[in-house]
């Protein structure tokens, strides 16, 4: 449904996505994700029709509607978008919002096509609303059916969860993501949060100084990210000094991990990447002085400093509750 081939975006004399290149087929959900700055968001302005490119080439459908000098007009694309303030017309109540982008479909045929809106995003028997009557949920619902009512063929989101409240972003994305699916839509989304890519993408495209460091599904980015910037970037976690071991894998202060875990180039060998679930508390092990620990509702995760200085994140059961600058002991759990 979407190829991306080796496009470059810039202003100016100013390069800032360099050779990118994605592919999304039809029905999947795909997300770029990095810091703001990065690039993401121009992409997906070049996707949308709103930038030229440099270098490469966009396709939807086989059909080339991006190259250098060629430019195919952002209402000729057929792309659906749904922007961060939801950008609905106050003016229209929600059956009017929904309404607004099917101008092609025969006046008799819109009512039940708004209706039909309206029970995909679960909002049936309030299209007579006003959109300042909405929660900011609502809205974005609203704004999600009125993209989708065209039947585009892509469907862009630009940060579409950064006006909500960041205890509900989570949650929105999954609903948002359950509506794609039944819509049997094809979706990239772009975002700076990693929760909101995990909840709703097929597909994570990590982005850092306008280049595409990894393109793949959500447990490779995590598990097994492709460069250093992204272990850095996606989930927690710390890269640990290590060396080759005799017998294989990787020998560190904590002992011998596995060779198949993450790990990348250093000055002295490499660093392995240890998530926190990869590191416990217990009775033995190398101690270490406790600076502070998060709660995150079915577990803790600490943080930790060895007596050499190293820092370290170690995951708990909520029956270990340690306070700073205690003494504990931290073992390998892989």
């Amino acid at each position: 449904m979407l190829e991306v081939k080796n496009v470059s975006l810039g202003y100016g004399a100013t390069t800032v996505v360099h050779a990118v290149s994605l592919a999304l087929a039809r029905g999947e959900i795909g997300c770029l994700l990095g810091a703001s700055g990065c690039g993401k968001t121009t992409l997906l302005r070049a996707i949308a029709g709103f930038e030229p490119v440099r270098a490469g080439g966009i396709a939807l459908q086989g059909e080339t509607v991006s190259t250098r000098g060629n430019n195919v007009p952002p209402q000729r694309r057929d792309i659906g978008m749904v922007f961060q303030e939801h950008a609905l017309f106050p003016h229209h109540d929600v059956a009017g919002n929904i309404a607004f982008g099917l101008h092609r479909l025969p006046a008799a045929e819109r009512p039940a096509r708004v209706a039909e809106m309206l029970e995909l995003v679960g909002l049936q028997g309030m299209g007579g609303r006003w959109p300042h009557e909405l929660s900011g949920g609502q809205q974005q619902r609203v704004a999600l059916a009125r993209a989708l009512a065209p039947r585009p063929r892509l469907l862009l989101l630009d940060e579409p969860f950064s006006s909500l409240d960041a205890s509900l972003r989570e949650s929105i994305a999954r609903e948002v993501r359950a509506i794609l699916k039944r819509a049997q839509a094809t979706a990239l989304m772009v975002t700076h949060d990693q929760h909101e890519a995990f909840a709703m993408a097929d597909h994570i495209g990590v982005m850092a100084s306008g280049r595409l460091m990894q393109w793949g599904s959500a447990m490779q980015v995590y598990c097994t990210p492709a460069t250093r910037e992204v272990a850095q970037f996606v989930g927690e976690g710390v890269l640990l000094p290590a060396t080759p071991h005799a017998a294989g894998g990787w020998q560190t202060r904590l002992g011998t991990l596995p060779a198949s875990l993450p790990h990348y180039p250093s000055d002295d060998g490499v660093d392995v990447l240890l998530r926190p679930e990869q590191l416990g508390l217990g009775t033995t092990g190398l101690p270490a002085r406790v600076l502070d620990c998060k709660f995150r509702g079915s577990h803790l995760i600490y943080s930790l400093q060895l007596l050499d200085g190293q820092r370290l994140l170690a995951q708990s059961t909520l029956a270990q509750v340690h306070a700073p600058e205690e003494t504990v002991f931290v073992q390998l759990a892989v």
